[in-house]
């Protein structure tokens, strides 16, 4: 028998970690390990088939139950709360937003200060940028990871972190954090003692002596960073070999094929989980495992990591969900959300990438052909699986289009992305977006895209110009952009500024490190003046979070949003139309948008097909009606959420 041929690990053969709880938190446990040890143990197996995985298996069973016995009361009573409702993440009336802490509220205190805001426009899902201690100077906002355990010093502590979790989840939004696992800084202890000469630490990382195996992947692997970060691999003279460095040269790949990393990661998880973190952001979870003549993302390991620390989580603290942050092809996506021998033991949320880059495309083109195409052809997601949807977040847009789906639809994919690419800089004729361009890689052609939603639907514009028609049409373009995401039935989050329609920030460049970066551009920092006058409808940003509010109330009394809801995209509808049938059992819910900036018209078969008689727009509180043709008319930029109509209570 072979080290991962050993007898499997069963909940008895545990009973010695568990000896010193008394009886209740016992037959917890107990009853966890039965449910969530299988999928450990089938996790380990896949990622180190020659290691002692029954050891393996103890030592994170052992974390996991000193991470139970560490967690407070009220975390407990949570975890008891989610397990009765699995559901939780996908109900309509979780609604996200993003942000920098230091930039929307100066610090931990002050983001306490904030809560009656996020509130206010009817948040339940706060993601925090990156806040725990990276390196000093450059450190791709954040990502660089120095200390996981210690809150960067500008913001506070982490007693302040655990006091900003407990107020949120008095007010029912939930806290979500950052973990990176594919790299961490240079300055990171274990890169450090890695440098020091412990062979034990330089075995975290992938580290070459020359250029051999180096060059061997070069060949295969892409650049991430092509204009301040070529390569893959940097020379570290103290380290005395080449370390693998996907993204900078000061954020070290770790080796995850090692599992050491693997247990260290688990007690980081369950370290965050208990300062009340409700949801990790798996970061470039995508670049985890490596493997020679491949580009090294999206290999199968990738998944059996999650699991396996997801098992851990689900046995420690099952209130506790996973994000996975893997912005990859439209055919790779549905994985994090589990399939196959993963369904339902991965992440709980991944990004819908693919949704964020077809609603600009919509909007450039006035047409629904690739659209219709693209997200027909995405593969289910698990029931219990759900989606992040997003106009636009912290990073730059990459038009992630499959040639595949452009060819179907009749479109050079490659062409098509040039196109996206130059609209959304503002050079094509008759665009109106003005959005910067990052990262342009005359070699390959890609060319991203940086900007605020109302630099990118030509809102701030318009409204410098004084342009009271482009002003129109341009919040017209950045509430169907929104009204698409929140009406698919995931998690539709806003970044920070976009609910009071900001500008790119004319001087992003100014603060030191952000001088090569212009996604700084649309990572401003809240002007809380202008959200002062949040309630005053004569200016833009009253309009622009006054609308936003109203999408995540409305979309709150919807069950038919709830994201385990059947999605159909209907691919009869004309071509400037995008009707979408949402399926559930409280009722069917049509979505019809008019992407274009003229009249439309849709046929309204498509609703009663669905089973809808009585049609009413939820969005404008208004029946719906046809003409005699059965069709009915949409304003430009339209977005309706059609459900059937309510019920009449007659007089008495």
């Amino acid at each position: 028998m072979t080290p991962g041929e050993d007898a499997a690990p069963t909940t008895e053969s545990m009973g010695s970690l568990l000896a010193s709880l008394d009886d209740a938190d016992r037959e917890t446990l107990e009853l966890r390990l039965e449910r969530w040890l299988d999928d450990l143990v089938a996790a380990l197996r896949v990622l180190y088939p020659e290691h002692d995985v029954s050891a393996l298996a103890r030592r994170l069973v052992g974390s996991a139950v000193a991470g139970f016995t560490a967690r407070p009361a009220e975390l407990r009573r949570l975890d008891e709360r989610r397990l009765l409702r699995p559901d939780w993440l996908q109900q309509p009336g979780m609604f996200g937003y993003a942000c920098y802490t230091d930039r929307f509220a100066g610090d931990l205190d002050g983001m306490r200060s904030r809560v009656d805001y996020l509130r206010e426009l009817g948040v339940s899902y706060l993601h925090l940028m990156p806040l725990l201690r990276p390196r000093d100077g450059d450190n791709d906002g954040g990502y660089a990871v120095q200390d996981y355990r210690t809150v960067r010093a500008d913001l506070g502590t982490t007693e302040d972190l655990e006091r900003l979790a407990g107020d949120l989840r008095g007010e029912g939004i939930s806290l979500v954090l950052d973990l990176v696992l594919n790299h961490v800084a240079r300055e990171h202890d274990w890169a450090a003692r890695a440098r020091a000469g412990e062979e034990h630490y330089r075995d975290y990382f992938h580290v070459y002596p020359d250029r051999v195996m180096p060059d061997a992947y070069e060949r295969t692997l892409p650049e991430v960073f092509p204009d301040f970060a070529p390569g893959n691999f940097t020379w570290d003279d103290e380290l005395e070999g080449w370390v693998w460095t996907t993204f900078n040269e000061w954020q070290w790949d770790v080796n995850w094929s090692n599992p050491d990393v693997l247990v260290e990661y688990a007690d980081i998880v369950l370290h965050l989980a208990n300062l009340g973190v409700e949801v990790l952001r798996l970061d470039a979870i995508a670049f985890t495992w490596k493997r020679l003549g491949t580009n090294c993302q999206n290999q199968p390991e990738v998944h059996a990591v999650t699991q396996a620390l997801r098992a851990v989580a689900r046995i420690a603290c099952p209130a506790l969900a996973f994000k996975a942050e893997a912005i990859v092809g439209p055919r790779d996506l549905v994985q994090y959300l589990g399939q196959g021998e993963h369904a339902g033991r991965v992440s709980d949320l991944a990004y819908h990438n693919s949704l964020m880059v077809q609603v600009w495309s919509m909007l450039a083109t006035g047409s629904t052909g690739l659209t219709k195409v693209a997200l027909s052809a995405l593969p289910a997601t698990p029931p219990s699986g759900t989606w992040i949807c997003y106009v636009r977040c912290h990073d730059d847009i990459g038009w992630a289009i499959d040639d595949g789906d452009a060819a179907t639809a009749g479109l050079d994919g490659h062409a098509h992305r040039r196109f996206l690419s130059d609209w959304y800089a503002g050079d094509q004729p008759g665009s109106w977006a003005h959005g910067l361009v990052f990262q342009h890689n005359p070699a390959t052609g890609d060319k991203r895209i940086s900007g605020t939603a109302a630099a990118l639907t030509g809102l701030s514009d318009a409204e410098t110009r004084h342009d009271e028609v482009g002003v129109g049409l341009g919040l017209a373009r950045l509430f169907l952009a929104h009204a698409v995401v929140a009406g698919w039935g995931g998690i539709p989050v806003v970044w920070s500024g976009d609910e009071l329609g900001l500008p790119n920030d004319p001087h992003w460049q100014d603060e030191p490190g952000h001088e090569d970066d212009n996604r700084w551009a649309h990572r401003e920092r809240i002007d809380w003046s202008l959200a002062a006058r949040r309630h005053d409808l004569t200016t833009t940003a009253g309009k622009v979070f006054g609308g936003l509010r109203h999408l995540a109330a409305v979309r709150a009394s919807l069950p038919q949003l709830h994201a385990s809801a059947q999605t159909t995209v209907v691919r009869e509808s004309d071509d400037g139309v995008l009707v979408v049938v949402r399926t559930h059992p409280s009722g069917p819910m049509v979505c019809v948008y008019n992407v274009t900036a003229s009249w439309q018209t849709v046929d309204l078969r498509h609703v009663h097909g669905a089973g809808i008689t009585h049609a009413h727009d939820a969005l404008g509180g208004h029946p719906v009606f046809g003409g005699p043709d059965g069709r009915a008319a949409l304003s430009p930029y339209a977005a309706w959420w059609v459900v059937e109509a309510p019920s009449r209570v007659p007089h008495t």
